[in-house]
């Protein structure tokens, strides 16, 4: 199962093994370890196109129309429902006979023994099944600050989102981190206010956290009859129906569908007519084709503007991002998510809607049904299957089946391009996807039982980094211990127990250590000669450079050339030089760690015929170093974003405990009965903090962090870090 990789593919029917996957932004490429879920104790129902373990077409499940394909994400802020509503969807669409729930831990998509004990999504689980003639192909994500990876390398092979929201709490931290993954991706989305039985669950109150916290134009499809307590259906806005869900239905599948009506409904068909000529002059003002329409055919009475005329206006609004679909439910209490479903194959693109043609070629097809598997021969575009036996590629690779077959694919992008007028390269943006990988903030050592295991504990970290770019692991110079580096403390926990389930491997961490970085304060210059004879070779070099900082945050030095150095500097000079710059920034004088905002400026170099291009990196590398060392240092810290939610009656010991941590409050916002607290706190003074959080608020307050930036110490800080890592040294 470990060699399985689950990768998207593009749009156009096309022969056998040859598959599309490049789509229009960005190459549509190996999405990794989207996993064949294995799942004991599970009642399946048939899969789609199958009857029993007989096929009954081939065809259906291979070949489904491309406009009949949804490739969607869930998406959303930790415990906002998403496992919830990805469970009841595949319950509805009969790819499950029983309800699975994140409590009991038997839900299809979180079957790591991690996420069963912890009750949250760890790693992005892809499923397949068909609802009322399309097909879905349905990503869960991660919705911890920890595994934000993993949304990113599903949105990026994504064509739509489902974004959850807990109707109580509206827009969270995570859910803005989301989001803005999504629109970087430009991802046309779906929003649904999950929970509304909730005890404090707001519809307004949601829907204007996403006006004003995501800058969203939301379209209210949907309207809630009842909160909390006394929520018991949805009144569908556009076709001023009401949806009832029996009460008495154990599952949610009994549910009845009524127009409203003057006589049984006077109060609640006039909120809803408001409602829907409301929705219907917004959308006219975001989309001039239905402008038209409306103005021309229905502008004395809108109340004969057909639904359907209505659906396709907003499907195109959502295409076009310019505004967002709402919808309403509870998936725990089984009520909303059939017209989710719904929602999604109607307002959601297909793969044609969003992505070009580009071939490629593969051996072996699996598509994935939960613990079952079917090979294929072929696949249409614009699916997402299962792939065998790839050794060698890790997250954000693109599978091509040659180089001239990537090359054409990047001239055809050209020629696109060229006919729409564009201004930037669309082959050029092809060639570059990839994931954006995050830079790591924590890290530990990590020991095997005993020297014999070290092999074994190696090929296990190299396994997960292949699936976890996020994951860093190095080997510590001086000592020779294996370093791992992550996003988190739950990160490194959880690497740390799936080395331990899936390898059998008892290892040992270290303490857990904050990831700073240095910087220089001043501008200071250096010379340096390197003067070595191998053989009967003698090797050269002479540099003076100069360092400065820079007021802009890079992580990279910016390089810079006199110009008597630009001109007769050779590219294979070149490239020597600037690997000798990055590899002397990768340590810095104070404590090893990484230095980033400086700009370093070559001012002489003078290399003897014959020198190699090792010795110009070499002596380029030193005498940086020589210059870092003469400058004034300082250390860089990692600012974390924090969002704690707590009580009123809490509030003041919160806030007492934060000061204590160098916190820096930004504001205190009223959400609900609930007070906010948004500020900045420095990451090495926020570990442990979710158990101390949990005794101050007696286990009722949450929170959540995000990497800001890196920000200077203080001075007393910094020195008192310094002596605290000489007495360690």
């Amino acid at each position: 199962m470990s060699n399985l990789r689950i990768f998207a593919m593009n749009h156009k029917k096309i022969s056998s093994l040859h598959i599309n996957n490049m789509c229009s932004s960005k190459i549509r490429a190996s999405l990794k370890r989207l996993r064949l879920h294995v799942l004991l104790g599970r009642n399946y129902s048939s899969l789609p196109g199958l009857i029993g373990n007989d096929i009954k077409s081939l065809h259906s499940i291979i070949n489904p129309p491309i406009a009949k394909i949804r490739n969607i994400g869930i998406m959303a802020h930790i415990d906002a429902g998403k496992t919830t509503t990805t469970e009841r969807i595949l319950y509805y669409s009969g790819y499950t006979r029983s309800l699975g729930d994140v409590d009991d831990g038997d839900t299809v998509t979180d079957f790591m023994t991690q996420e069963r004990e912890r009750g949250i999504t760890i790693q992005s689980a892809a499923v397949t099944f068909d609802w009322k003639g399309y097909r879905i192909n349905l990503i869960d994500t991660p919705g911890h600050v920890d595994f934000t990876l993993e949304v990113e390398r599903c949105l990026r092979v994504l064509d739509g989102a489902v974004a959850v929201f807990d109707a109580s709490a509206g827009v969270e931290a995570q859910t803005l981190t989301v989001w803005r993954q999504a629109d970087k991706h430009k991802i046309p989305r779906i929003c649904f206010l999950n929970k509304m039985d909730k005890i404090g669950a707001s519809f307004n109150y949601a829907v204007e956290s996403i006006r004003e916290k995501l800058k969203a134009k939301p379209l209210l499809l949907q309207l809630p009859i009842g909160e909390g307590k006394t929520f018991k259906g949805v009144v569908d806005v556009v076709s001023k129906e009401k949806l009832l869900w029996n009460p008495n239905s154990d599952d949610g599948k009994n549910f009845e569908r009524k127009p409203l009506l003057e006589m049984s409904d006077p109060e609640l068909l006039k909120e809803i007519t408001e409602a829907r000529n409301a929705l219907i002059e917004q959308v006219a003002d975001l989309d001039d084709e239905f402008a038209d329409l409306v103005l021309g055919e229905f502008s004395e009475n809108f109340d004969l503007l057909p639904a359907e005329k209505l659906q396709t206006a907003v499907h195109r609004v959502t295409l076009a991002q310019t505004a967002v679909p709402v919808l309403c439910g509870s998936a725990l209490k089984n009520k909303g998510v059939q017209p989710l479903l719904d929602a999604i194959t109607m307002y959601l693109p297909s793969p044609e809607e969003r992505n070009y043609e580009f071939l490629e070629r593969i051996s072996r097809l699996l598509l994935p049904f939960a613990d079952q598997h079917v090979e294929i021969p072929s696949l249409t575009a614009g699916n997402i299957a299962l792939t065998v036996g790839l050794k060698h590629t890790a997250t954000g690779d693109t599978i091509v089946s040659s180089k001239s077959s990537a090359l054409a694919a990047c001239r055809r992008a050209e020629r696109e391009g060229e006919k729409k007028h564009r201004q930037n390269s669309e082959a050029e943006r092809l060639l570059l996807a990839g994931v954006e990988i995050p830079e790591p903030v924590f890290f530990c050592t990590i020991e095997p039982p005993s020297m014999a295991k070290q092999p074994d504990l190696d090929h296990a970290l190299k396994c997960l980094q292949r699936e976890d770019p996020s994951l860093k692991v190095k080997l510590d110079p001086d000592s020779g211990q294996t370093i791992l580096c992550g996003m988190g403390e739950l990160h490194i926990e959880i690497i740390h127990d799936r080395i331990k389930r899936e390898y059998g491997l008892e290892t040992y961490l270290g303490p857990l250590q904050v990831a700073y970085r240095e910087t220089i304060l001043n501008s200071v210059r250096a010379t340096d000669t390197l003067d070595r004879t191998l053989g009967d070779r003698r090797h050269l070099v002479t540099v003076e450079l100069e360092a400065k900082s820079l007021e802009t945050s890079s992580l990279l030095p910016i390089i810079e050339y006199a110009a008597s150095v630009a001109e007769d500097l050779s590219q294979a000079s070149r490239e020597a030089i600037e690997n000798g710059l990055h590899s002397a920034c990768l340590q810095g004088p104070l404590l090893g760690f990484p230095i980033q905002d400086v700009a370093i400026t070559l001012h002489s170099l003078v290399i003897h015929p014959g020198t190699s291009t090792t010795m110009i990196s070499a002596c380029v590398s030193r005498c940086l170093q020589k210059a870092l060392k003469k400058a004034d240092k300082q250390i860089l810290e990692p600012l974390m974003n924090l969002e704690v939610t707590v009580t009123r009656d809490y509030l003041s010991p919160v806030l007492a405990d934060l000061a204590q941590r160098r916190g820096n409050i930004q504001e205190i916002q009223t959400r609900q009965d609930n007070k906010v607290i948004i500020g900045f706190v420095p990451l090495a003074e926020i570990m442990g903090y979710s158990t101390v959080l949990r005794t101050l608020t007696s286990g009722s307050a949450t929170f959540a962090l995000e990497l800001s930036n890196y920000q200077a110490m203080n001075p007393q800080d910094q020195s008192t870090l310094l002596s605290q890592r000489s007495g360690l040294s």
